[in-house]
């Protein structure tokens, strides 16, 4: 009887992959999250509701909140057409194109606050003539947008591209061939695969505009209660020695991020099930 020969795997065992995962998820996001939260808890409940029921700290909260989900808005759009345009036409500078969609990634967020502040403010290439035209971009939430729709930019596109590459074009030609119209072969063909895709590219870009910091700051101004983000009231508290004020911000943020982002999930599961069902 020949003995069974063992599957040769390129990858480690399970064992060794499931520890090195681990290993490197606690040290690289639990131990940083344990941290904070380890410090949150020394604050009695009455002493953390007031560092985080202030007035300014929840307009900070409400303009994060509104400006990321109106950014992924834009980028859910935008990143949708421009996913379509390079996964189904071809055109000269396509590569240059494609590649320039990942210069978010690339540059470094302060650099692309200057660049955006730079180019909208009122004396700026663009700025200059939105200004004439009655609109104000930098030192507005308009501003605090379009930092946002640019840094979360990438992430619709990048989850979206393959999975509209990947369409079987020959059952889109099976639907014209009959009868359907485009427009009813995109929504019940298309756009069905896409739309996982699109919603966690989405569910990223929201999660990046939330925490992020370097593009906002030059381009918001910064001003108390108008265009002060959540991520820029906690640096202040750094800075200001305040450790306890900006873990209990921080700790609230964090939970309000991460209701977000199970919420969509959740929306996520649900649609899969559905899809299974049918």
């Amino acid at each position: 009887m020949q003995k069974r020969r063992k599957n040769h795997r390129v990858l480690p065992g399970f064992g060794l992959s499931m520890g090195l995962t681990m290993a490197y998820l606690g040290i690289m996001v639990m131990l940083p999250l344990s941290a904070l939260i380890v410090k949150g808890t020394r604050l009695s409940p009455p002493h953390f509701w007031a560092l985080v029921s202030t007035e300014r700290v929840i307009s900070s909260f409400r303009l994060s909140i509104v400006c990321a989900g109106f950014a992924a808005l834009a980028n859910a759009i935008l990143g949708f057409l421009v996913a379509w345009v390079l996964a189904r036409y071809s055109f000269p500078g396509k590569r240059l194109a494609d590649s320039l969609v990942d210069l978010p990634f690339a540059m470094p967020t302060a650099v692309a606050g200057i660049a955006l502040t730079t180019l909208y403010s009122n004396n700026g290439w663009l700025g200059g003539l939105l200004n004439k035209a009655g609109v104000a971009v930098a030192y507005t939430p308009l501003g605090i947008v379009v930092a946002l729709s640019f840094v979360g930019f990438p992430f619709v596109v990048r989850t979206v591209q393959p999975v509209l590459e990947d369409c079987e074009r020959e059952v889109e030609e099976a639907a014209s061939s009959l009868g359907a119209r485009p427009w009813n072969i995109f929504t019940r063909v298309i756009f069905p695969k896409v739309r996982p895709a699109l919603l966690t590219g989405a569910a990223l870009s929201l999660a990046r505009g939330l925490g992020e910091y370097g593009s906002v700051v030059f381009i918001s101004g910064n001003m108390s209660f108008r265009t002060e983000i959540a991520p820029l009231i906690i640096m202040t508290r750094l800075e200001q020695f305040d450790y306890d004020g900006a873990s209990a911000i921080a700790i609230s943020f964090l939970a309000i991020s991460f209701a977000f982002l199970f919420s969509i999930n959740l929306f996520q599961w649900v649609g899969r099930r559905k899809q299974e069902i049918r």
